[in-house]
């Protein structure tokens, strides 16, 4: 589909905030000036939305908007790449200008001067925050694969605390100046589906401290100390790949990436979307919890293998043919002699979609809420893992679980799913609706079957899409899983695919939903890069320098694609739909 491109100024009139819309908690957890939305639980598989409750002593309370503000955000400013080959430094680069698209419907002139504010929110995804220390990792790979490790990884932790100051600092959405009301992570929040991982995601989010480090408490156990040459050793002088290519050496980074990360919790309400990495192992298989737990808590780390058997592999998962890991299996008794002895550690553990509810409802994980970000106790006593929750008075959100149990890193949805979500759709027929999952639509092409739900259909993308299309009140579908922007015209609504915040270039979006009182409604998206300067310093191993460099690191990546930002119409945007 052709687009029709025009380029806009990044700033838009103050917002008119609808009273029904936003209503700050003065008192909430964490809660300042400006942000902080209280929102009631959302509700679960039963897919009755809860309404919004917010109270400041006794009291609703009307946040007024502020003055749009660019500050913060790749409106201002974007980090830019300096040199053009070997190991390129990041420092203040251009801005990225604000498109309007018109696929689905045209724009009409004077719109900024009458539009209402309906919602304001931040989209987080694949967080991936990574035990690298972990036995169960496809670092093995990297032999035939450049990109299967990434030089970065032990910088997550530090990473995610700056994107959360980041967003804890926006004065509120960059077109409207409209109060931001909560945050969604859209899956992949973890990477090995381990419980410390899983621990620190929701301490990350909720605030408190981090030690990113397991097995041994005193010394790092992984690759990056590991004296073979495919992987990059920051406190050696080994001649490794990585330095070849121009990556420094930085002695103490071991010691600095494991020390503890002071993560300052989210002011803002925040729920959670599952995605493959937090559901299956390594992302992809369906091994059994039992062979998974084994190795993953045990003594055994495997390192490297030749190269023609990592192509192999490699390609194995990509093709979906192993769900149940039956090669990986094989591949790991066949290396048994060939594998590092690493200090175990319990706290490896994959966890069970149970756990990983459990975890979320834990009142010691609420943080600025809601209890349980979403999930309820009726998903964890039916075992599920989808639920809508209201945005606002006129609009609710709709979770999706796309991860498919059965094994592979693409998805689909069960017909108990399915179902849930055409009842979900037509008992808000007066809502409009927002849409999160993990994958994006061209990706839910998985049809292996449920263990636990043998005899149960899979449904892909086109039938969700072809879903979405009969209710014109679906305004938008957010996801994430491919790493890369993009935003796709679907006739009545927008899809919406951000990219990751492991891979460069290390983004998370705002969205802002606004009726512009002429018959159309426009959804603004803003990118957001972490609070962490563009500039690093080698020198400078404290958080804030670790978060920068952890930027810098995934731009220079080997075998990291250029190309995840995507067009300049996948960025920010205003994106017009007929008011249904």
């Amino acid at each position: 589909m052709s687009r029709i491109r025009s380029v806009r100024s990044a700033a838009a009139a103050v917002a008119t905030l609808d009273r029904r819309t936003f209503l700050t908690a003065a008192t909430a957890t964490g809660a300042t000036a400006g942000l902080g939305i209280a929102f009631g639980p959302g509700s679960g598989s039963a897919g009755a939305s809860q309404p919004a409750t917010a109270h400041a002593a006794g009291r609703r309370v009307v946040q007024a908007p502020a003055a749009p503000s660019t500050a913060g955000t790749t409106l201002e400013t974007f980090s830019a790449a300096h040199g053009a080959t070997g190991y390129r430094r990041l420092a203040d680069g251009p801005a990225w200008a604000r498109e309007v698209r018109t696929e689905i419907t045209g724009a009409k002139g004077g719109r900024a001067d009458r539009r209402t504010a309906l919602a304001s929110f931040v989209q987080l995804t694949d967080l991936h925050l990574t035990d690298v220390q972990h036995p169960m990792r496809y670092e093995f790979l990297r032999s035939g694969r450049a990109g299967a490790w990434r030089p970065h990884e032990a910088l997550t932790i530090a990473g995610v605390a700056s994107l959360i100051e980041r967003i804890n600092g926006l004065r509120g959405g960059p077109a409207t100046g409209a109060p931001l009301s909560f945050v969604m992570t859209t899956g992949d929040n973890t990477d090995n589906n381990a419980k410390i991982e899983l621990d620190w995601f929701l301490t990350a989010m909720n605030g408190g401290r981090i030690t990113p480090n397991t097995g041994d408490p005193r010394r790092y156990e992984g690759v990056q100390n590991s004296g073979l040459k495919e992987f990059w050793h920051p406190e050696e002088a080994l001649r490794d790949s990585d330095k070849k290519a121009g990556f420094p050496r930085i002695d103490g980074f071991l010691e600095a990436a494991l020390r503890t990360v002071n993560s300052p919790g989210l002011r803002l309400p925040w729920y959670s979307t599952i995605g493959n990495h937090d559901d299956l192992a390594g992302g992809v298989y369906s091994l059994g919890h039992d062979y998974y737990a084994d190795f993953a808590t045990g003594k055994r780390k495997l390192e490297i293998i030749p190269a023609a058997e990592a192509e192999t592999i490699y390609k194995g998962t990509r093709k979906g043919a192993d769900p149940k890991g039956a090669d990986l299996k094989a591949l790991l008794d066949a290396h048994a002699k060939d594998m590092r002895t690493v200090t175990p550690d319990e706290r490896r553990a994959p966890f069970t979609q149970t756990e990983y509810l459990a975890a979320h409802l834990d009142p010691a994980a609420t943080g600025s809420g809601p209890v349980g970000h979403g999930y309820t106790k009726a998903n964890l006593e039916q075992g599920t893992l989808y639920y809508s929750f209201r945005i606002s008075e006129n609009m609710i959100g709709i979770s999706l679980d796309t991860t498919d149990p059965g094994g592979h890193y693409t998805g689909s949805v069960g017909t108990a799913q399915l179902r849930w979500l055409e009842r979900t759709l037509k008992a808000h027929k007066d809502d409009y609706v927002i849409v999160f999952s993990h994958h994006y639509s061209r990706s839910l092409d998985n049809m292996n079957h449920d263990p636990g739900r043998p005899g149960e259909a899979r449904h892909g993308g086109d039938e969700i899409v072809a879903l979405f299309q009969r209710h014109p009140k679906v305004l938008a579908w957010i996801n994430g899983h491919s790493h890369q922007n993009e935003i796709t015209p679907r006739s009545t609504f927008w899809e919406i695919t951000t990219a990751s915040h492991v891979d460069f270039p290390q983004l998370a979006r705002v969205f802002e939903v606004v009726d512009n009182h002429d018959g159309t409604i426009s959804l603004f998206t803003t990118l957001i890069e972490s609070a962490a300067p563009h500039r690093t310093d080698f020198s400078d191993l404290s958080q804030t320098g670790l978060a920068a460099l952890y930027r810098e690191l995934s731009f220079n990546a080997p075998g990291a694609s250029q190309k995840l930002a995507g067009d300049s119409t996948d960025r920010n945007t205003e994106l017009l739909l007929r008011k249904p």
